[in-house]
């Protein structure tokens, strides 16, 4: 298990202790210099955009610091849950908080949530999450797989053009409901890279999985299907006014 411990130290640094887990934050230099190089462009693409874009590019630049520098970087190779929530910043704030800055308005809302729904269920494959796990390589492409299509995805719902384009959202919380209730209920951990590094926080694999899947149905599913209905109600009551 030491052995599975080093491989998955390559981006995120090796899993903490509960004790040492404020101070592991992820200092390395690759990581960094990418943050700070798509940063710095952003806010130049950006200096004569509105407020809101700036806020909102803000906003993606904080929550990326929070995914893959913060301690939370370092806590996702020791927990599962982590790893899913660490997901969830990418896919339910990141990505919609790039779209408001930057959208991207050419990709069919068809496709990108084709895209998305592929690698949402992909990394959840033990196989593919064992290969993400060994290898640096691997593990960039499915964050890139993961961030592209739900930025091009938010890119095209938060337009505003269409009331229908509301609608992809349903099957988008109802997927991650069917995911959170596979790994809640699941009767044996999947993803043995974390038997015992999740012991170091006090729970089994089991739980550690069964965490993760509550936390893909609560923070995960509530806040996209409140601003479903949002997003719905506010693009109704501008057609009834044209009306």
């Amino acid at each position: 298990m030491d052995d599975i411990a080093l491989m998955s130290q390559a981006v995120c640094g090796p899993a903490p202790s509960p004790q040492d887990l404020l101070g592991a934050w992820n200092l390395d230099p690759v990581v960094t210099i990418a943050l700070t190089s798509c940063a710095a462009a952003g806010f130049w693409t950006l200096r004569h955009a509105s407020a809101l874009r700036q806020r909102a590019f803000g906003t993606a630049t904080l929550f990326s610091v929070i995914a893959f520098i913060s301690p939370l970087c370092a806590l996702t190779v020791a927990l599962f849950a982590a790893r899913s929530a660490h997901h969830l910043i990418l896919l339910s704030v990141i990505a919609p908080a790039l779209a408001l800055a930057l959208p991207l308005l050419r990709v069919p809302v068809a496709a990108s949530f084709i895209a998305l729904s592929a690698a949402l269920w992909l990394w959840h494959l033990p196989a593919l999450y064992s290969a993400i796990w060994d290898s640096v390589l691997w593990y960039w492409v499915m964050q890139v797989a993961l961030l592209l299509p739900a930025w091009a995805f938010w890119s095209v719902i938060l337009s505003g053009r269409r009331l229908l384009d509301v609608v992809w959202l349903i099957p988008l919380v109802g997927q991650m409901g069917f995911l959170g209730a596979i790994l809640t209920f699941a009767n044996r951990p999947f993803y043995l890279e974390h038997l015992a590094l999740a012991e170091r926080f006090g729970i089994t694999a089991l739980q550690d999985q069964q965490l993760a899947g509550l936390i893909m149905w609560v923070p995960g599913m509530l806040p996209i299907a409140a601003l479903a209905a949002t997003l719905a109600w506010g693009q109704l009551a501008a057609t009834m006014r044209q009306a």
